[in-house]
């Protein structure tokens, strides 16, 4: 007989786990940013810096780790100067590239 498994019984995936070097992290943000949604670029930074540890990365961005946490929350739209410190926190840099049609 097979025993069938709950998705309640299932570990919680979480993709910050999965990010462990600099590569992992700007090939995310690569992905986030070519899908075009502004707000989830901001979560997407903000599982990159709970990869790497949040107080390390908001000491490094010159934050407070509980702005770090209200700049990157889902919902937020931070400032450009924001997502760059903490893409230079995070080791990456949003490049611009000419869009082949």
């Amino acid at each position: 007989m097979t025993r069938k498994t709950r998705i309640a019984d299932l570990p919680e995936f979480d993709l910050a786990r999965q990010l462990k070097s600099e590569e992992d992290i700007a090939a995310y943000i690569t992905i986030v940013i070519e899908d075009g949604d502004a707000s989830e670029l901001a979560n997407a930074l903000g599982i990159a810096a709970k990869a790497r540890g949040m107080s390390e990365i908001a000491q490094a961005a010159g934050l407070t780790r509980e702005a770090l946490y209200k700049a990157l929350r889902p919902d937020a739209h931070p400032r450009f100067d924001t997502i760059s410190r903490v893409c230079a926190a995070l080791g990456v840099r949003l490049v611009a590239q000419p869009i082949h049609v």
